[in-house]
């Protein structure tokens, strides 16, 4: 399929980066973090205890669904309360978290292929998650990073997605988003009235029955490849 491309909204979590290290690696920074300052609350939520409380929590407040930094704040608040724990240690076992969660390991394409693509057409961050463009050290390839927190509300919401394009003054249908997920991403974005792209590096089967997305690569490489294929804004200047 080609059709003509302004913009590209993108997923970062799993798309450009796989998440599932960041969080292994999240947790044991942490149980590292409290062993040493609040040892009680190690030994009362090891790691497995605290990925519990954490869904607990990330369950008994639905309204901050959109909002990952407050629900891990108020999991380890939660952990140091019940702990008996100096709750003031909230922000520096935050800060231990924040710092794990923006060292990322790139999937071995996406680096150079997003470089290509920023070099095409605008591109801005659309996340549910909250990582740090900037401490990541990518901001320089977006125009933006709009994330749930920061709207107020998470993908598939069409909210986010319009207030997307409206940041970069396209048109809905100008625009192509691009994510893992068939939900958030996909659907979200088609039915928001964008382009969609699924970038199924695990080979999934597609199976939603309304819709399908506009193009469906395994790599970051197959898009830029696309993109170099189509009109974009840059070849009209």
């Amino acid at each position: 399929m080609s059709f003509p491309v302004r913009a590209i909204t993108l997923d970062l979590d799993d798309t450009l980066w796989p998440f599932a290290p960041i969080g292994a690696r999240i947790e044991q920074a942490l149980d590292a973090f409290l062993r040493e300052h609040s040892p009680r609350t190690a030994d009362m939520f090891p790691v497995d205890r605290m990925r519990e409380l954490r869904e607990r929590v990330f369950a008994d407040n639905a309204h901050l669904t959109h909002d990952l930094s407050a629900l891990r704040q108020l999991t380890i608040q939660q952990a140091l309360r019940d702990s008996g724990g100096d709750v003031g240690l909230v922000d520096a076992a935050f800060d231990v978290f924040y710092a794990e969660r923006n060292r990322v390991e790139y999937y071995p394409d996406s680096l150079a292929a997003l470089e290509r693509i920023a070099a095409r057409v605008p591109v801005a961050g659309l996340t549910n998650g909250n990582a740090d463009l900037e401490r990541v050290g990518i901001g320089h390839l977006f125009a933006f990073n709009l994330g749930a927190r920061e709207h107020g509300a998470a993908k598939p919401d069409a909210g986010i997605f319009h207030a997307a394009c409206s940041r970069l003054g396209c048109e809905h249908g100008d625009v192509l988003h691009v994510g893992d997920h068939i939900e958030m991403d996909v659907a979200g974005a088609a039915r928001a009235g964008l382009r969609s792209c699924w970038i199924n590096r695990e080979g999934r089967r597609w199976e939603h029955p309304e819709l399908r997305p506009d193009l469906e690569f395994d790599t970051l490489t197959a898009l830029a490849d696309w993109l170099d294929t189509v009109p974009t804004l840059a070849d009209r200047s």
